[in-house]
């Protein structure tokens, strides 16, 4: 009876060591599941911390991947892709091509399925009135077809001459398509106006990856596709990290801190224009179920004149089986010998690739790291702080672009010949989270030419420097800590 009694005063408390237990072998069985151990702990920690909103963020944002449909559809086009490449590679270390180079192609097509392939040629656009300028003369040129993709697309007084080009285009019987992320655009007051401007001009568009649960359209909410591409008749194809909108994005509360994003794009013409161009068709058929009409990605595989690029396509993203751009990065670091500089507006690195960047340094290759003293979301830009100490004590140099302009460039050097650069942030979530694609270029004209824009970058930064970042104060630093810890939760 009296152990009843006891039982009956305890019954609350009883239910809730019961329920924790199971929720801690729960958090046991699953977050470990295909996770890097940080990760796995990240998750288990936050569960056991706070039960009931971790097993809900769990059940949210705790599948990194894809539904198995979707990934088939990659894997659909993946095949197809390598059926229609008829390009073997036949590259061979010289003066513009590195002795470590054959491998790292090997890898993007083993992994993304596409080749290496000469003959291209390329415009470095790292100024926002020369991107659209160029985006303009794309579209207007159009003869056939316009294939748009953007993760973030609004219409607003900037990009509006982009949509009457994009209307005569249509007007005149080019068939143009437009995707737009869903999540990435409709949080801007651009996106409604977007949507219903190509409504009115009759232009195919589509949301990628929406989340509309009563219209039984659902995945992890943070799973999306940050490309961007415009190709415009396989014959020009414009990729980086622009996105298709003001530089400021609209937001009353970044134009409060008078924030203006700086990007860059590459305009490039000749082979790789397929594989961009196949790249979208993927994406088109993901969301529409239809399957567009491509040339094969092979084109041109070699190529006499020393100005055209050799250029590879290196798609990502949670439909693949492994996180290619990480492989990439990662492979570029190791093989590089005397110089790398990086350009991300978002560097929170996995242990793999902080540990390439460290070693590197280590071994005598000057590491340059072009990022911004500030940026629009503040838990990541904490995260970030809290891996410049590791960074400054390997010797790392940390170039902080000048406050209020947010660098948003996505690119990197490595020594004198290669270069790789698109819509790839160094961070967790471009590794797991979200399609982007890279692309690599070997050729020592067009890395000169990146590095004169990384140039251009240390004019307007200033370098951190160890006894500086020392002094920062210790709510700083706790931040860091914290916001490091949130980073894991993938």
């Amino acid at each position: 009876m009296i152990l009843l009694q006891l039982l009956a005063q305890h019954l609350s408390a009883i239910v809730l060591v019961l329920l924790e237990a199971v929720l801690l072998v729960t958090a046991l069985l699953l977050a470990p599941r295909n996770r890097q151990p940080t990760a796995a702990l990240a998750w288990i920690l936050v569960t056991v911390a706070l039960p009931i909103l971790g097993l809900g963020l769990f059940l949210l944002i705790g599948n990194p991947k894809l539904p198995r449909a979707r990934r088939e559809r990659q894997r659909t086009m993946n095949d197809r892709i390598e059926q229609d490449s008829g390009v073997v590679e036949h590259l061979t270390a010289g003066d513009d091509v590195p002795d470590w180079l054959p491998a790292i192609v090997r890898l993007n097509r083993t992994v993304g399925a596409f080749p290496l392939v000469d003959g291209n040629r390329a415009r470095v656009l790292a100024h926002h009135d020369e991107q659209i300028e160029a985006l303009l003369a794309a579209i207007d040129s159009a003869d056939r077809y316009a294939n748009i993709e953007f993760y973030t697309l609004a219409l607003d007084e900037t990009t509006a001459p982009v949509f009457d080009a994009i209307g005569r285009a249509h007007a005149r019987g080019v068939e143009v398509r437009v995707l737009l992320d869903h999540l990435g655009s409709r949080k801007y007051p651009g996106f409604k106006r977007a949507r219903a401007e190509l409504d009115r001009l009759g232009v195919s568009s589509r949301l990628m990856l929406p989340v509309q649960p009563l219209r039984g359209r659902y995945q992890r909410p943070d799973l999306r596709n940050h490309r961007k591409l415009v190709v415009v008749d396989e014959r020009v194809a414009l990729i980086g990290s622009a996105n298709l909108i003001d530089p400021g994005y609209e937001l009353p509360h970044l134009a409060k801190k008078g924030l203006r994003w700086r990007d860059l794009l590459v305009a490039v013409e000749g082979p790789v224009v397929q594989q961009v161009d196949a790249l979208f068709a993927t994406d088109w058929f993901s969301e529409t179920g239809e399957v567009l009409g491509t040339s094969a990605v092979g084109g041109v595989a070699d190529d006499d004149d020393p100005e055209t690029l050799l250029c590879q396509i290196a798609p990502s993203g949670p439909a693949f089986e492994a996180e290619n751009n990480l492989a990439l990065f990662n492979s570029l670091i190791y093989a590089a010998e005397h110089r790398i500089g990086i350009t991300t507006p978002y560097f929170v690195p996995d242990p793999s690739l902080l540990g390439a960047i460290l070693t590197a340094a280590r071994r005598g290759v000057e590491v340059e790291l072009f990022v911004g003293a500030t940026a629009d979301q503040a838990l990541v830009l904490h995260a970030q702080h809290s891996y410049y100490d590791a960074l400054l004590d390997a010797g790392v140099v940390i170039q902080r672009y000048a406050a209020p302009t947010v660098l948003h460039a996505k690119h990197m050097t490595v020594d004198d010949t290669v270069t790789v650069v698109g819509s790839s942030n160094m961070d967790i979530r471009s590794f797991q989270l979200d399609f982007e694609l890279t692309m690599l270029v070997c050729n020592r004209d067009f890395t000169s030419r990146i590095r004169a824009v990384e140039d251009q970058y240390r004019e307007q930064s200033r370098p951190l420097t160890r006894a500086e970042w020392a002094r920062r104060a210790a709510g700083h630093r706790l931040g860091d800590d914290l916001a490091r810890l949130t980073s894991s939760l993938q």
